[in-house]
């Protein structure tokens, strides 16, 4: 300890803003809440806190000890948001499978449409296409729109017979 009670004032003073600056440091960094009460050697206190002294200090509860009850209640909403997220991972995932099969039965379709044809008409501009061209992409897409149509419904009786069956999931989603 610094004998001389002015000298030990003074280091008590630069250290305090030193260990001030840290704290703070520590908050922007690293996102801390952070609590710091420093007595002087007259017994004059000093705090930093983050978001506040106050707010870090009912977090803990009685100081040096941690309440349980707070510690099973923040396991808890840990455990059910993380159940959430899971959830809403698994019916993501669920879709981008459906999804991907939806592309895959377009590519089919327009795979099917222009087999027979010297050129796909759904690549070429409209400006580029003939009188008979132009015919014959109207006959086809409204032949695709039917099969569209056709599709969206057999899908549509789909989702509603597995929602009304016992056990049936509500979590599927229709397009």
């Amino acid at each position: 300890m610094i004998q001389r009670a002015d000298a030990r004032q003074v280091s008590f003073s630069k250290r305090r803003s030193g260990l001030f600056k840290k704290a703070s440091e520590l908050c922007t960094l690293c996102g801390a809440e952070t609590a710091l009460i420093i007595f002087s050697p007259r017994g004059k206190a000093f705090s930093f806190g983050h978001p506040s002294v106050a707010a870090v200090i009912d977090r803990v509860g009685r100081p040096g000890r941690l309440d349980a009850d707070t510690i099973r209640e923040a396991e808890a909403h840990q455990e059910s948001v993380l159940r959430n997220l899971n959830k809403q991972y698994s019916d993501l995932l669920n879709q981008l499978e459906a999804e991907k099969k939806r592309g895959e039965e377009l590519k089919q379709l327009r795979k099917e449409y222009c087999q027979g044809q010297g050129r796909c008409l759904f690549d070429v501009p409209i400006n580029e296409l003939s009188f008979e061209e132009l015919l014959t992409q109207k006959a086809a897409m409204e032949e695709l729109m039917g099969k569209l149509v056709n599709h969206r419904e057999q899908h549509l009786l789909a989702r509603d017979s597995a929602l009304t069956q016992p056990g049936g999931s509500s979590s599927v989603v229709g397009h």
